[in-house]
Parts: structure tokens; sequence; C-alpha cells
């Protein structure tokens, strides 16, 4: 597993080195070991980690609030991949979200035929989607 420097995290990430150490500082991300010579390191889950930050700033969500949704997810599990998992599926959900509202104006446009035919090919893929999530929060 590869750890990445401030500097590399920075880079992969499309941020800066400064917006790091304000997150670490804030506790929204956290290094996960040091090297010999005391640099931080994180690992490839704080990338994700990253991702969500940026997309919940676009949400226009505070740091305070971000804060408040990520440590939610942390709690929510003892097991930090679990909570990178659920994290990254949060995300995904908003984004197809996003894409569902964007989609909605043109769905309109289509004539009736057209509009059942792209429902049927879709009503499947939602339902089983959403079934997956009922079974991970365990309800029946």
């Amino acid at each position: 597993m590869k750890l990445f420097r401030i500097g590399e995290l920075a880079r992969a990430a499309g941020t800066s080195e400064r917006t790091i150490d304000y997150y670490t500082k804030l506790g929204l991300i956290h290094p996960q070991d040091r090297s010999m010579t005391n640099y931080r390191l994180y690992g490839p889950e704080t990338l994700l980690r990253l991702e969500r930050i940026h997309e919940l700033k676009d949400e226009k969500f505070t740091l305070e609030e971000i804060r408040e949704r990520l440590d939610k997810w942390s709690a929510a599990s003892g097991d930090e991949r679990v909570s990178e998992k659920l994290t990254l599926l949060e995300s995904h959900l908003a984004q197809v979200e996003k894409e569902l509202k964007e989609l909605q104006p043109l769905l309109q446009d289509l004539d009736p035929a057209q509009a059942r035919k792209t429902f049927s090919q879709l009503l499947p893929q939602g339902i089983a989607c959403m079934e997956a999530i009922k079974l991970l929060l365990g309800q029946p």
C-alpha cells in the first residue's frame, strides 16, 4: 500500500499542501503514519476522503458540517475501511442524484414511448441498488 507524503497527496488530490495541512489541523483527515524523518504519511483512503470533502464543499457545506458528516460515517463503524466505503458510496449516490437532476429536463422532452423505454431500462437497476442499500442497512 502506497503512503503519500503531504506534497504527493496534494498533487494527487489536486489541492495545495497548505489545504492538506489545514484539513489535518481541523481533523478532517489524519496521517496514517510518520516516516523515519518525521514526515506525515497519508494512506490512499485519504484521497477518497479529500474527494468527498471537495464534493461537500461544492454542495456548499461548511467545514464543520463536513466534519460532522465524515465523523458520522466513522462512528457508524469502528472499521476505517467500512467508513471509507460508506463515504465513497454516499459520494456516488450524490453524483447519481446530480446527474438525474440534469437529466430530468431532457426526459420531459421525450415522447411517451421513448420515456417508457428509458424508464424500463433504468427501473430494474434502480430497484436493485435500493434493495442492496436496504440490505446493507439491515432493513428487510
